[in-house]
């Protein structure tokens, strides 16, 4: 299964630098790296990422994190994928520019 993590364009840039992060500064205060399934994305980025430009969607395989992903009850007791260690550049299968559309959602690619 294909998670995703949304970035801010400064945030995607440490990673690509550092080679791993922490995360957000909510994932850090949180105490784990938030991702979204397929099904959650556009939800996440509406709620969290209104109006933000310059994003970056990273695509990540569930499996290949073992034991460090869980999966733990959101938004009205929902599960998702919550990383207990840093998101290694080598972990993200793809990404992808998150552009604003025409109505000022975010414009996802196919999404597996």
């Amino acid at each position: 299964m294909v998670i995703y993590k949304i970035f801010r364009a400064t945030e995607w840039q440490a990673l690509v630098a550092a080679g791993e992060t922490a995360g957000a500064p909510v994932d850090l205060a949180d105490g784990y790296i938030h991702f979204s399934t397929a099904a959650q994305a556009a939800e996440t980025a509406a709620k969290h990422f209104v109006g933000a430009a310059g994003l970056v969607l990273a695509a990540v395989d569930a499996d290949a994190l073992g034991d460090a992903l869980r999966w733990e009850p959101s938004r009205g007791g929902a599960l998702f994928p919550h990383l207990y260690r840093p998101l290694r550049r080598t972990d993200v299968a793809w990404h992808a520019p998150l552009p604003l559309g025409p109505d000022g959602a975010h414009v996802f690619p196919p999404l597996a």
